[in-house]
């Protein structure tokens, strides 16, 4: 038993020491994009007014920093539509994006699993705006204020080597204690067993990978996309999970938007909602990514 709980140890730390150098460089890569391009890809939101959920859903799949909690302040301050925010907290990656590309997953997977997302958040996006605003005649807010970059992966005044170090040390921890304890399950209940749990079974497996994926941190989304490479769950529930996970996005909107509670709890419940629905739909229809 010890033997085998060691034997578990040591794969962890040594798959995760092969993906460091290729963490690094990608968060290193990400934290470039993200102090080019941030400010300039919040400005093209705000500015987007109706549309906001199409150029939400597209720009929320690049790799930026804190970019869902950068919607919950916009949205927050009256500068994007609900739609909007909900296209961003759809197509937002969180750590999927880094752990696929350090662990060489396919292109055509990631870029199959990027497009569906962001096609997924667009009309998602244009939906909610459509039973908020139309059906409910709610008036879209604006205001003109000044948005803060609030979260907990995003420290404006730190460099980019500081931060894709801080980053990289902070989600291979993550990975390596998820990894360790995934091999120690497989090895004690057996690989073809775990597969067929509640995970992996429809609409049950969609409905609890939305749970995780809401958890606003970014263990959830290392925990979805772990589980999905190990084989353990399959396309819907992992679309799911990355759906519905959007960082700290959700804790943010809280946060900013206090004084809103139903207008958040709508806003949440729309999110897992539609994310459970349309895992459902990738499973229902074979989808293969």
């Amino acid at each position: 038993m010890i033997e085998h709980l060691l034997d578990s140890l040591t794969d962890a730390l040594l798959d995760t020491l092969k993906i460091l150098p290729f963490l690094f460089l990608t968060y290193l890569i990400m934290e470039w994009l993200e102090h080019k391009t941030g400010s300039r890809t919040q400005a093209a939101i705000r500015r987007a007014g109706k549309m906001g959920p199409f150029f939400g859903g597209i720009l929320g799949v690049f790799p930026q920093c804190g970019f869902s909690a950068a919607a919950a302040n916009l949205y927050a301050g009256g500068l994007i539509t609900a739609g909007t925010l909900t296209a961003v907290f759809l197509s937002t990656s969180d750590e999927m994006l880094p752990i696929f590309i350090s662990e060489a997953v396919p292109v055509g997977t990631v870029i199959r699993v990027l497009a569906a997302k962001m096609m997924i958040g667009i009309v998602s996006g244009f939906l909610l705006d459509f039973l908020y605003h139309r059906l409910l005649r709610r008036e879209i807010r604006y205001k003109n204020i000044h948005t803060m970059c609030e979260s907990e992966h995003c420290r404006c005044e730190e460099g980019i080597f500081t931060s894709a170090v801080r980053h990289t040390l902070q989600i291979t921890l993550f990975i390596l204690a998820i990894t360790a304890a995934l091999n120690i399950l497989i090895e004690w209940v057996g690989e073809e067993r775990l597969s067929g749990l509640v995970l992996n079974t429809p609409v049950a497996g969609e409905l609890i990978a939305g749970v995780i994926g809401l958890i606003p941190n970014c263990a959830s989304s290392v925990v979805i996309t772990r589980l999905y490479l190990e084989g353990i769950i399959g396309a819907g529930p992992m679309m799911t999970g990355l759906l519905a996970g959007a960082g700290v996005g959700v804790l943010l909107l809280c946060r900013m938007n206090h004084g809103r509670v139903k207008q958040n709890a709508g806003i949440i419940v729309f999110l897992y909602t539609s994310s459970v629905l349309w895992g459902i739909l990738i499973d229902y229809v074979g989808v293969i990514f």
